[in-house]
């Protein structure tokens, strides 16, 4: 059938018509289940609405009111829910800003806290700075060992104070110094185990901020130094071995930097008191032409210095200390004209920077120690009234300083050292009375010394020294027997340190000195005969400076008490030729009826002695022979 007449209907009557309760199809017509869902016609929506009314047995126009109802219900829903979104969105955006305006206020408070705290740090360590820096100095100067450990003291409490992360590079670098300075104080005070843990503290930060920068001079110095103390202090304790080490260690250390800055002062002071350290200890262990060939690069290096910064102070402090060097050398070498000479060209310069600063105890004890060295090597040369004038312008001058500040034990060492030193010599000039005095106050501040720090070999063996010049004392006045007591308290001191280091010159002269005086006052000849043939054997083993006139003339004086005057004849013209003429040799040839005569050409000699220019320097880090 074709649609829009009845007999043309494509669908059956049961399509077209209801049917009843019974199942029989009646005249009531009714839309069959079908839709066009072409465009233009029904469309997909109302297509799937006559499907769906067709299938319920509900009107078309209903569902699709129905629909169109539902469809406002989800609309509206939807709406709401966006504008709760929204609302919520525009809460939450609000709130961030509100947020970010005060994290904003925040951040700015705390940079200008951090800044302030900053600010505050950077004036503490300025503050720190200073007090490790200039005012140490001005301490150091006038030797207020106490004010400077207290100072030192309070910088160490500052850097213990401050929390992990506020531990810059810049606070490690001052508190490795202020543990540099409590060493260096320790030191001075004889405290050598406290002075050793400072020192190790110290190079344990500076090791750590030399490495992490090997190409930053100020920080390889830094840590150089700190080397440097740590064999200072083994030096102290006659570690030779350990000292050398400490001291080449502080040479390697410098080696980075070196190659980069080569005219960087601190640099070159640096490489140059380690030049003279060495030298020291290579001087110590018997290797005079290794010393010398470290002495002569030092030289070198203070020559650049002073190029470099002719007005300061600082080096010309040390200069005066590489004449004392370069004297001791020519002595060992029996040149004792040449060592007159250096000797006084370093007391020159340190009166003249006295003169120019009096109230730097630093420099007066370095004008105590050359007076001192000065006065025993004239009178080594015969001139018995300028030595004895010397040695008593250093006693006196370190007797003040003792006094200004007693805790200082080098004052302390020094003042006993240099009297039994002068006491020799009025011994020797007939004035017991005198030496007497001197030799007990000696004594009696060695002994106080040595018992507050055994480990001090220095503080020993200038006990010794003053044990045997009493022992010479009571046997110059008739009393053998306190007179070998005294010297074999000093033996039993000097034997194991000779033992220990036999290449030592100081170590060797007292050792062989006490063994003869021994020998003069043993009741028992054999034994004498025995000590002094010990005590030349001891001598004529030494491998170097065999030309030290005081090493021969105690040879000499061996020879002759054996017997010997033809094998010690050599050595007496060795003698006469280099103007040696200490009174303890003249009276010992003076007895043995041994002409023994001025040189009359050592005066010129004398004058004509070439000293070094006043370029020449030693390292400030090293104390110079006493």
């Amino acid at each position: 059938d074709l649609p829009g007449r009845e007999s043309e209907e494509c669908f059956c009557p049961a399509l077209r018509h209801r049917i009843d309760a019974n199942g029989a199809i009646t005249r009531e017509r009714t839309e069959p289940i079908a839709a066009d869902a072409r465009a233009g016609k029904d469309g997909k929506a109302n297509a799937k609405l006559k499907l769906i009314a067709g299938m319920l047995d509900v009107g078309f126009d209903a569902l699709k009111q129905r629909e169109l109802q539902r469809r406002n219900r989800r609309m509206a829903a939807i709406t709401a829910l966006a504008l709760i979104v929204m609302a919520v969105t525009i809460t939450l955006a609000v709130f961030a800003l509100i947020s970010r305006h005060n994290a904003v206020i925040a951040q700015h408070q705390a940079d200008v806290a951090k800044q302030a705290a900053e600010r505050r740090q950077k004036q503490a360590e300025d503050l720190v700075g200073f007090m490790l820096g200039d005012l140490n100095d001005k301490l150091q100067q006038v030797s207020r060992l106490d004010i400077m450990r207290a100072v030192d003291d309070q910088a160490m409490a500052y850097f213990e104070s401050l929390p992990p992360s506020d531990v810059s590079d810049s606070a490690l670098t001052q508190r490795a110094k202020a543990l540099e300075k409590i060493g260096n104080v320790r030191m001075d005070q004889g405290q050598l185990s406290g002075a050793m843990e400072a020192f190790r503290a110290s190079t344990r930060i500076s090791a750590q901020l030399a490495a992490e920068s090997p190409a930053n001079v100020a920080r390889q110095v830094a840590y150089s130094r700190t080397l440097a103390f740590i064999g200072m202090n083994y030096w102290n304790q006659s570690k030779l071995d350990a000292a050398r080490h400490a001291f080449e260690a502080g040479q390697q250390a410098l080696r980075t930097s070196r190659a980069r800055t080569e005219d960087d002062p601190s640099l070159l002071l640096q490489r140059a008191i380690l030049e003279g350290d060495l030298g020291h200890v290579l001087e110590a262990q018997g290797h005079a032409d290794a010393a010398e060939t470290t002495y002569r690069s030092e030289l070198s290096l203070f020559q650049r210095l002073v190029a470099l910064k002719p007005g300061s102070t600082d080096y010309a402090a040390q200069l005066g200390d590489s004449h004392n060097d370069l004297g001791k050398l020519a002595l060992q070498r029996g040149d004792l004209a040449t060592a007159v000479a250096q000797y006084r060209a370093d007391d020159a310069i340190e009166t003249r920077l006295s003169e120019r600063d009096p109230r730097n105890n630093h420099q007066r004890e370095n004008i105590v120690r050359i007076r001192a060295i000065l006065g025993r090597t004239l009178a080594l040369a015969g001139d018995i009234q300028d030595g004895m004038r010397a040695l008593q312008q250093a006693v006196d001058s370190a007797s003040q300083l003792m006094k200004f500040d007693p805790s200082q034990t080098d004052y302390q060492d020094d003042v006993a050292l240099y009297s039994a030193q002068l006491a020799r010599l009025q011994r020797l000039n007939g004035d017991l009375t005198a030496a007497n005095a001197l030799t007990a106050q000696s004594a009696e501040i060695l002994s106080a010394l040595s018992r507050k720090d055994p480990s001090n070999s220095g503080w020993q063996q200038d006990l010794a020294s003053t044990l045997t010049e009493q022992a010479a004392e009571l046997y110059a006045a008739n009393q053998p027997d306190a007179a070998r007591s005294k010297v074999q308290s000093a033996l039993r001191i000097l034997e194991p340190m000779l033992a220990k280091n036999s290449d030592d010159r100081d170590s060797l002269l007292s050792t062989v000195t006490a063994r003869l005086l021994l020998a003069d006052v043993s009741a028992d000849p054999q034994i004498a005969q025995r000590l002094r043939h010990d005590a030349l054997k001891t001598m004529q083993a030494q491998k170097t400076g065999k030309a030290d006139p005081r090493l021969l003339a105690l040879q000499v004086e061996a020879m002759v008490a054996l017997g010997s005057k033809a094998e010690a004849q050599p050595r007496i013209k060795q003698l006469w030729n280099s103007g040696y003429r200490d009174l303890a040799l003249v009276d010992v040839l003076r007895r043995a009826h041994i002409d023994y005569p001025p040189n009359p050409d050592f005066p010129a000699r004398l004058l004509a002695a070439p000293s070094q220019d006043d370029h020449v320097m030693q390292p400030a880090g090293k104390e110079a022979h006493k």
